[in-house]
């Protein structure tokens, strides 16, 4: 284990040892023309809007944001310790689920009578079998099993939301009804799972970025598009976070799509983000080799962990306050933030591109070697490894569905990746786990999305069914019910250009999973 250092002397290290920054003319991904020929429309459907290529980057100054800016109201007020803070969280979600218990029973029509005591007693019983299912799930000794209730598809994947670029991030609200992505143009659009219909998030102009705590660029980087890497929506679904070559987080208003706070801080493009799940606890990830914490509710930057080589690819975490990262350095980092500790877990023989929880104890992560890796928390070598997971796409008997697909065709174009010869179709670029379950995905850019059932007691994962839809697969989610999983499709992968697939289309794909 290392200690984590804090922010300010990290920063003066980094500052004294580093002998090599962040150049944009070194990053492939800066390379793009601005003058991208305009793509023909695909039959009826509407191109969503992209916004300006050639927008100024708003760099990031040395010392982050200032930590002062709270100062007097710190002073004036008593410091809460963490036993404390605890305490009140505890009492009050217990409050609020006992006020969820009574309304619920009042509404309920029953015939039986129960006195005051009775209904007490069967409340608190209720609520403790609740926590203590609840604590089973997040320690993985509970898991529900839904991948053996899948059934064989019989339809693939069909087109729920056309972007004009490759889409770079896909995620979904807490309650599956509606789902947010991005691409490489700088969109930013929310959709309705159930229908598709789309609303744009509008960029502020530059006065209001500015107004907003967005930084004047600094060094090389004077110019580029706002190309957008990362999306994250808190799990109250009020908040959703963005970030891409700009170097800045921003945060949005889910309800009104209107841009509310720009976080300065990151010296390199933010290429991932996640909320800790129940709380206003935002990570982010950067090609700078760092993860900032930030509190969105409160507006505020909180700390930066330090211990990549590289640049961080992938984030992910759940309720704990753990926070999993892979980067180019060829290790895997947990990150235990109250402790101010991690643990590092080396590739064998590969550069990781991809990693996502299974639950506190177990993760996945996936190589640009084709293979898979399943780990745990107590091993430093995966306790199992799948190679070549996405090596030749085996036929899973899909019929044709309203001639969308048969038997090599899908909706997204000709499945016949032999005919690209970038390496960068078999990695493994993306990785998403139906959260408590035993069901995962994984996703490459030679045309196929994998499920994948999870085994017991850290066993590894097995191949369950192979889903084919053509381009890069840059994100995966499922529906917290395991209903239907989505995938961010691009011509091109998320962080860079090593690899191109032109006759498919930009766009956010769908596939349902129907359960026996």
């Amino acid at each position: 284990m290392k200690n984590l250092k804090k922010k300010k002397a990290s920063a003066q290290n980094t500052q004294k040892g580093s002998k090599k920054r962040f150049s944009v003319e070194s990053d492939p991904f800066f390379n793009e023309d601005n003058d991208l020929k305009r793509r023909k429309r695909f039959g009826d459907d509407e191109d969503i809007e992209s916004s300006d290529d050639s927008e100024d980057i708003y760099g990031s100054d040395d010392e982050g944001v200032d930590r002062n800016e709270r100062k007097d109201e710190e002073e004036e007020e008593e410091e809460e310790t963490a036993a404390e803070k605890r305490k009140r969280l505890a009492e009050t979600f217990l409050h609020s689920m006992r006020e969820s218990k009574r309304k619920e029973e009042e509404e309920r029509e029953s015939g039986e009578e129960y006195d005051r005591e009775e209904r007490e007693a069967m409340r608190d019983s209720w609520m403790v079998d609740m926590l203590q299912k609840e604590q089973m799930e997040g320690s993985g000794r509970s898991r529900k099993a839904i991948a053996s209730r899948i059934q064989k598809p019989t339809e693939g994947f069909h087109l729920l939301v056309k972007h004009r670029q490759s889409v770079t991030a896909v995620t979904l609200s807490d309650d599956d009804l509606k789902g947010f992505s991005s691409s490489k143009d700088g969109t930013i659009v929310s959709w309705d799972v159930d229908s598709g219909k789309t609303e744009k998030y509008a960029w502020p102009t530059d006065e209001a970025l500015k107004s907003h705590g967005a930084k004047e660029p600094q060094g090389r980087a004077t110019k580029h598009s706002k190309h957008v890497l990362a999306l994250a929506v808190s799990s109250d679904g009020r908040y959703l976070a963005s970030g891409g070559l700009d170097r800045h987080i921003h945060l949005w208003d889910v309800r009104t799509r209107q841009h509310i706070k720009a976080f300065p801080g990151h010296k390199g493009p933010v290429s991932c983000l996640t909320f800790r799940q129940g709380s206003s606890e935002l990570f982010s990830g950067s090609f700078d080799r760092s993860i900032k914490i930030w509190n969105v509710e409160d507006r505020a930057y909180v700390n930066t962990l330090f211990g990549h080589q590289s640049e961080v690819l992938t984030i992910d975490s759940l309720r704990k306050e753990r926070v999993l990262t892979v980067g180019r350095d060829r290790t895997m980092h947990l990150w235990k933030v109250p402790e101010e500790s991690q643990l590092i877990f080396r590739a064998p023989a590969t550069s990781l591109e991809c990693c996502c929880f299974i639950n506190n104890d177990e993760f996945l992560s996936g190589s640009d070697d084709g293979s898979i890796e399943h780990w745990n928390v107590t091993r430093k070598k995966p306790v199992h490894i799948v190679k070549n997971a996405h090596a030749s796409l085996q036929s899973v008997g899909i019929e044709q569905s309203n001639g969308a697909l048969s038997n090599g065709h899908m909706e997204n174009g000709t499945l016949n990746p032999q005919c690209h010869s970038s390496s960068a179709l078999s990695w493994v670029s993306a990785l998403t786990v139906c959260r408590n379950s035993d069901l995962a995905a994984s996703g490459a850019g030679n045309g196929s999305v994998q499920l994948w059932t999870i085994e017991n007691e850290s066993k590894g994962i097995r191949p369950l069914f192979e889903l084919p839809v053509a381009g890069f697969i840059n994100s995966l989610v499922f529906s917290k019910s395991g209903q239907f999983l989505v995938a961010a499709v691009g011509q091109e992968p998320r962080l860079g250009r090593w690899g191109r697939i032109a006759d498919v289309r930009n766009g956010v794909f769908v596939h349902p999973l129907k359960h026996s």
